[in-house]
């Protein structure tokens, strides 16, 4: 049985690199192996592209094991079957626009529909905020695996978690305070659309969050309520976020994408996406 490891696809691109180093850091952070794979129609190819691979990370992190495969046929199909006994599988992404951006993001939502672990995203137009806190989205459905893995994250770095949820029904009649406007996402709307709670609140934001909270009780929190959808503010909640977490579920319906919050951030994230399964 293959040892547990981080699981990155790679291509030669500048945006697959900064894939592969943050795939290396978390593999790093997690002390697990580092699995390279390169999807290519002819294994001939693949050398020159996996050795440099290997190369850079083994220079940059000496004590990481690190494998490398090459796999004939689609990137999907691969990073899917490296992800079987992964704890993440790391992807790059870069919105082209058009076509190519059409493409491409059918991609990593095809990919983020049949994984069963964490896929991590990887944005190629954002440095990552290594230092930023760990922002977590909640929508007012049950998203454990989401909260639990969101508040792991947040121990790993050492770092604060931010929650934003939407409201619900009981929340109605709280103050709130207003959100600026944003590139992408439209203007924000009208009147108090968010409060923060503060981090001693007896009902932090929802039973997953209590239950992830007494999991992880050393982890400092900032919860905060939305009243309006998370499609228009969380992603201007990222700026500064070293990772931002979201909950995915199976379509019951045909096509491959996961929704319409999922294809929003990974096309105007400011930090890298972490989509967690709802297995």
């Amino acid at each position: 049985m293959r040892e547990r490891h981080v699981a990155v696809g790679v291509d030669g691109s500048p945006v697959s690199t900064r894939a592969l180093d943050r795939a290396a850091d978390e593999a790093t952070r997690r002390n697990c192996a580092l699995r390279v794979v390169y999807a290519v129609s002819d294994r001939d190819e693949a050398p020159p592209i996996l050795h440099y691979a290997e190369r850079r990370v083994t220079e940059r992190h000496p004590g990481l094991r690190v494998e490398t495969e090459a796999v004939e046929g689609g990137v999907v199909r691969a990073l899917t079957e490296a992800g079987e006994s992964a704890t993440l599988v790391v992807v790059g992404h870069r919105d082209l626009g058009g076509l190519a951006g059409l493409v491409l993001g059918s991609v990593r939502l095809r990919l983020a529909a049949k994984t069963r672990v964490p896929l991590l995203v990887v944005r190629g137009d954002h440095a990552a905020e290594e230092g930023g806190d760990v922002l977590l989205g909640l929508r007012d459905t049950p998203d454990r695996g989401a909260a639990v893995h969101a508040f792991r994250e947040a121990e790993h770095r050492a770092t604060r978690l931010r929650v934003l949820r939407r409201a619900g029904p009981r929340h109605e009649d709280v103050p709130s305070v207003p959100l600026p406007d944003g590139p992408h996402v439209g203007p924000a709307p009208r009147g108090p659309v968010l409060r923060e709670r503060a981090e001693t609140d007896p009902d932090p934001s929802s039973s997953d969050v209590a239950l992830a909270r007494e999991l992880y009780p050393a982890v400092e929190v900032d919860t905060r309520t939305a009243r309006a959808p998370l499609l228009r503010v969380l992603p201007r909640a990222t700026e500064g976020a070293s990772v931002v977490v979201i909950g995915t579920r199976p379509r019951t319906g045909p096509g491959p994408r996961p929704g319409r919050l999922v294809h929003t951030l990974l096309r105007h994230s400011h930090c890298p996406v972490l989509l967690v399964p709802d297995n």
